[in-house]
């Protein structure tokens, strides 16, 4: 009999393709918590800062779906590297930026260089991991992209706190590096993926960078520009809505398109990648939400908002490895329905808050969630990529990870609008309530305006503050009951996506037996 021989690399390159994409992962964070710092040091208005945020998503957004067709342009290992150097001058600069304008510049750049980071290491975890092991590779990402938002955050406070802003980007250049040198020494190419010639495809390249950039900026502003009665919104979604269209008729055509398409017949990997655009829908939906909850009705502080999110990223780290070991012993679907349970069920509990729920009932369902994503991911990321081709894997990669982005912009918008108009419908319905002939409102002012006086309010005001104070009560209540709509509604999305998993091919792939030759 023959020895089986098994990868001694996999680990080291698991480790190297892994390190410069959490450093591009804790970068989308990182500079959350030091915007007040960066707006300023450079003179700049909020929504002038906010900018250097969303120009790095549009930037990621757009390079994401281009990657595979850049590897089997330049290579692979040719694009891993360049990503990796162009991010980090690109920090360099984004840390000496001297305006806003700059550094907004810099910071598409970063986007730029860093989107392609995420599907590569995928593709290429997938590629170094035999088959039945695919369950451990995803773990292995799932922990990586996981483990960027939680440190994200309290890295960029520590570092702003007591170093400066600039910091938070000069500390790319290091791990840069060493992940420049991890990758030319240990980084191969397969022998399916090779440069080659090729007409580029330039008219698919400008479409698809217009429409995808336009989308994601109309996501990330809609809300705050209040979506179609801004002139600005309405142009940018017809862009992104026509040149879409243009590009999957352009891609169609094209002998050598930058996205192939027709990878999305394979109805598994389409089932999957709808699966995961609604899962990370419900994710950053309920995350964007949870802490507006906590500091606005709550009167929690920014500390005590993040200890309570900190636990569900604490449980999809601890669930991750578990669902990446189960997979080989069990179906995967049964554990992404395992865990679309647990997310579901955790969104209901949250749409069951109210204004005097405690510590631990909010912190329970966040821990819930955090299990439920770690169960889904891994398997989900196994289950769609798993009938790939490894020579189809970049292009496979790149689409799944642009849905994935996607499916967490369009949460986060669709949640910040759905509260807004919520409390504005719960607020109509209770005002109908506050009637002088209504007994209960009737006291109420009173109380308050008798609880003004006694604080020594003069009499002439504490009628007018009675009626203030109820009113002040009447839009907390409403805006509590619109977080539980949302809440609600989250809910009921991740048990629609329950057909959606059942309805996916499952290939178990048996681990080879190891015997020896005497």
């Amino acid at each position: 009999m023959m020895l089986m021989k098994s990868s001694t690399n996999k680990w080291i390159i698991a480790f190297t393709v892994m390190f410069p994409t959490l450093m591009v992962i804790v970068d989308t964070s990182i500079v959350n918590v030091s915007l007040d710092h960066i707006r300023g040091s450079l003179s700049a208005g909020i929504d002038e800062a906010t900018w250097s945020i969303t120009s790095y998503l549009a930037a990621n957004a757009i390079i994401i779906p281009m990657t595979g067709w850049l590897g089997r342009i330049y290579g692979r290992k040719r694009v891993l590297i360049t990503s990796v150097i162009m991010f980090s001058l690109s920090s360099l600069f984004c840390g000496l930026a001297w305006n806003i304008e700059s550094l907004v510049v810099f910071r598409i750049l970063q986007g730029l260089a860093g989107g392609s980071l995420q599907p590569i290491s995928q593709s290429i975890l997938l590629e170094t991991f035999p088959p039945h092991q695919h369950g451990t590779a995803m773990a292995v990402f799932g922990i990586g992209i996981m483990f960027g938002p939680i440190v994200g955050p309290v890295l960029g406070g520590w570092i702003t706190d007591n170093w400066t802003w600039h910091w938070i980007f000069y500390i790319n250049i290091p791990v840069g590096v060493i992940s420049v040198l991890l990758a030319q020494v240990f980084i191969e190419d397969p022998h399916y993926i090779r440069t080659m010639k090729m007409k580029i495809d330039y008219w698919g390249l400008a479409f698809l960078a217009v429409g995808v950039g336009c989308l994601q900026l109309v996501l990330d502003r809609g809300q705050r520009l209040d979506w179609f009665s801004s002139y600005f919104i309405m142009v940018l979604a017809a862009l992104s809505l026509i040149t879409l269209i243009l590009f999957v008729i352009v891609e169609s055509l094209t002998e050598h398109p930058i996205v192939n398409l027709g990878i999305l017949k394979n109805y598994s990997f389409s089932l999957g990648n709808i699966v995961v655009f609604f899962v990370l829908f419900n994710l950053f939906g309920s995350i964007v939400l949870l802490p507006v909850y906590l500091q606005n009705l709550m009167g929690y502080t920014s500390l005590l908002s993040g200890l309570v999110l900190m636990p569900g990223g604490l449980a999809a780290l601890v669930a991750m490895p578990i669902a990446g070991i189960l997979i080989s012993r069990i179906n995967p679907k049964i554990i992404i329905v395992i865990g679309l349970v647990l997310l579901a069920y955790s969104t209901y509990l949250m749409s069951l808050f109210n204004q005097h729920a405690d510590f631990v009932t909010i912190l329970l369902p966040r821990f819930f969630m955090g299990f439920g994503i770690g169960l889904t991911m891994v398997p989900l990321f196994t289950l769609t990529l798993s009938h790939i081709r490894k020579e189809e894997m970049g292009n496979a990669t790149s689409i799944f990870n642009l849905m994935r982005n996607l499916g967490g912009s369009f949460g986060v918008a669709f949640s910040a609008t759905l509260l807004t108009r919520r409390a504005q419908f719960h607020q109509v319905r209770l005002v109908d309530h506050l009637t002088p002939f209504d007994m209960t409102y009737w006291w109420g002012a009173h109380r308050a305006a008798d609880a003004l006086q006694i604080r020594g309010f003069e009499e002439t005001l504490t009628s007018q503050g009675g009626l203030a104070v109820i009113y002040g009560k009447l839009l907390k209540e409403a805006s509590m009951l619109s977080f539980n709509d949302v809440f609600y509604f989250l809910a009921c999305l991740s048990i629609l996506m329950l057909p959606l998993v059942l309805a996916m091919k499952y290939i178990r792939y048996k681990a080879p037996e190891i015997t020896e030759t005497k």
